[in-house]
């Protein structure tokens, strides 16, 4: 009877493991492998359009590289868009789903009545990193009336708020356009006799003109007295319809940013470390640049948009005064945190 009992067991194990291969072989399984199961699903791709040029990407970035996206089943690589107005294009043309870039850009495409996005979140700020460098003999922006100044995007911003310290405006200097990089081969050659830029390309401007002086930074605005903050810095903003159609997927977004951030600031040389390459500098120097950095990620947020939300609206009303957008958007309106964790 134990015979008969232990061939029937052998048996029925043998009959198992001829049905088991036969399920391998007809779902195309190799030895050793399983069935797919909802794990190995294909992670949803959505792509973030950034700049690998300044520091305040690094929350999305070290999010993406430590896998904060993956964890919750996203596929987010990063699209280099240098320009903020192109990001915002990316965003409105479908091939991004969310972008970390300066506020300036975002408030002209909201003046124009762009509905393609939101913005949700601010994660980095950096007040200091931005400023005025002259040339050597002139000693306060008062003697800089009639002279040239570089300026552009955020920066302009700060010289208007440095210039009404002053009791002056923009009328009263001759504003120079240029690119970030442009104006450090202007200052050397004295083509202009300051320029207004942020780090650290701000740095090079010393470097150009040595013997000159930091005329102010953006600490030194009124802007800055009332909300703590750059003149125009970054703004989070995501894809529209990714969140009307996908807010599952936004939430997922949100959540791995945060974290990004939160793990910047708790973890700046596991930070500089993992991010160096897309900065193509050593980690030693990436960190240093941490060390000037703020990132804000979950603690608190209602009140940090809260905030940056007022200073947009001030922004937004500065620049329809100065005729830069054709009229003062509702801000607020394009606010969406509702695909947000409370916290």
């Amino acid at each position: 009877m134990a015979f008969e009992t232990t061939v029937l067991t052998a048996f029925r194990r043998s009959a198992r493991g001829v049905l088991a291969l036969a399920l391998a072989v007809t779902l195309g399984l190799g030895p050793g492998a399983r069935p797919a199961t909802a794990d190995d699903a294909p992670l949803k791709k959505l792509d973030f359009a950034g700049s690998v040029t300044w520091l305040g990407q690094i929350p999305i970035l070290v999010a993406i590289d430590k896998g904060f996206f993956k964890e919750q089943g996203l596929d987010v690589g990063v699209q280099v868009i240098l320009n903020s107005s192109d990001r915002i294009r990316a965003i409105t043309a479908g091939s991004v789903a969310f972008s970390n870039l300066g506020r300036t850009a975002v408030i002209s495409e909201m003046a124009r009545g762009n509905k393609s996005f939101y913005y949700f979140a601010n994660v980095d700020d950096s007040p200091g990193n931005e400023g005025c460098w002259a040339r050597p003999g002139f000693a306060s922006l008062s003697d800089l009336k009639g002279k040239k100044i570089a300026a552009n995007a955020s920066a302009e911003i700060t010289l208007v708020g440095l210039l009404k310290e002053a009791s002056m405006t923009t009328k009263d200097v001759e504003l120079v356009n240029l690119p970030p990089n442009e104006m450090v081969v202007a200052l050397a050659n004295s083509d202009v006799d300051a320029a207004c830029v942020w780090r650290p390309v701000l740095d090079k401007l010393k470097t150009a003109a040595p013997d000159g002086k930091m005329l102010g930074t953006d600490k030194d605005t009124e802007s800055f007295r009332a909300f703590g903050t750059m003149s125009s810095p970054d703004i989070m903003i995501i894809s529209k319809k990714v969140v009307d159609e996908d807010p599952e997927s936004a939430r997922k977004i949100a959540i791995a940013v945060m974290k990004g951030a939160d793990f910047a600031t708790k973890e700046p040389e596991e930070t500089a470390r993992t991010v160096a390459h897309y900065f193509k500098q050593p980690p030693e120097a990436v960190l240093a640049g941490i060390k000037d950095f703020k990132y804000f990620g979950a603690a608190g947020w209602p009140d940090h948009i809260k905030r940056h939300t007022e200073q947009m609206k001030r922004l937004a009303a500065y620049l329809a005064e100065a005729g830069k957008i054709p009229a003062t958007p509702a801000v607020e309106d394009w606010m969406n945190v509702s695909f947000i964790p409370a916290p």
